[in-house]
């Protein structure tokens, strides 16, 4: 098997034409008649990460956050970037970035987030420009039951294992229509409420999105951009093994870099 074929995979799992205008998806390291034996997926390429797959000899690495994201006029090691880059090659590492068209695929990131928190009718907050396209960016859908606030906390602090969950709004606040996006969405909060949601998700907002949280109604509640991505990483490990069932593959083990003082 060939890097070629895990990039055909993965084109058709998350179509590139979902991916946004200012995205870098697809094969950005490496060679496409490359033998894959050993893959990793992980959420993002960082120190830690790119010596895990040296240390097992991977082949090839699919990521979700793109490396490089920008153009790069140079490659040298007065970057963290350029050593990475620089490292992966040496060690003859492919690397696939699938970014956005992974939040927005029909069963990217954003899709998994909605069934995991077992919403009904589950619809992008933005479809796709091309109409033949299945996906698009966030989801909304309904619960079958109302519930409070504080429930739909405990929920997400549960399913996704956080040791805390940040929110904007009063913990009794009802919850029915749902919307989403993972990794930092706060753009959409006014297209979930013309779509008569009251809480939206997302992994992190600024400060300015939470106050336009609190001035319009909207129940916010942030999961954390490594919580409510890496999980689908390693789903996505599971479905890579089950496609290629003759090599190995396997998640990198990651921590998210901010830590809590209590």
């Amino acid at each position: 098997m060939q890097v070629s074929d895990v990039c055909r995979f993965m084109d058709s799992f998350a179509p590139p034409e979902l991916k946004e205008s200012w995205d870098n998806c697809g094969l950005l390291i490496g060679d496409p008649l490359q033998d894959v034996e050993r893959l990793m997926t992980c959420l993002t390429l960082t120190p830690e990460s790119v010596v895990a797959a040296i240390k097992k000899r991977v082949n090839m690495i699919v990521a979700h956050h793109p490396l490089p994201f920008k153009a790069q006029k140079a490659i040298t090691t007065k970057t963290t970037e350029g050593i990475l880059i620089r490292e992966l090659i040496k060690a003859d590492i492919s690397v696939y970035c699938s970014h956005t068209p992974f939040d927005a695929a029909e069963r990217g990131i954003n899709q998994q987030l909605a069934e995991m928190l077992d919403l009904q009718s589950i619809l992008p907050l933005e479809p796709p420009a091309d109409s033949s396209l299945q996906g698009g960016m966030g989801r909304f859908g309904e619960l079958e039951q109302v519930i409070t606030l504080e429930t739909l906390l405990n929920t997400i602090r549960d399913k996704l294992d956080l040791p805390f969950v940040q929110y904007v709004g009063d913990t009794d606040n009802l919850v029915k229509r749902i919307a989403l996006c993972s990794g930092s969405g706060g753009e959409f909060i006014a297209q979930a409420k013309k779509l008569a949601c009251d809480t939206f998700l997302t992994g992190e907002a600024n400060f300015h999105t939470q106050l336009e949280a609190r001035a319009c109604g909207m129940n916010l509640v942030l999961m954390t951009h490594f919580a409510c991505e890496r999980f689908a990483c390693v789903n996505l490990a599971d479905t890579l093994q089950e496609e290629f069932p003759d090599i190995e593959v396997w998640a990198c083990d990651e921590t998210d870099p901010l830590q809590m003082f209590v």
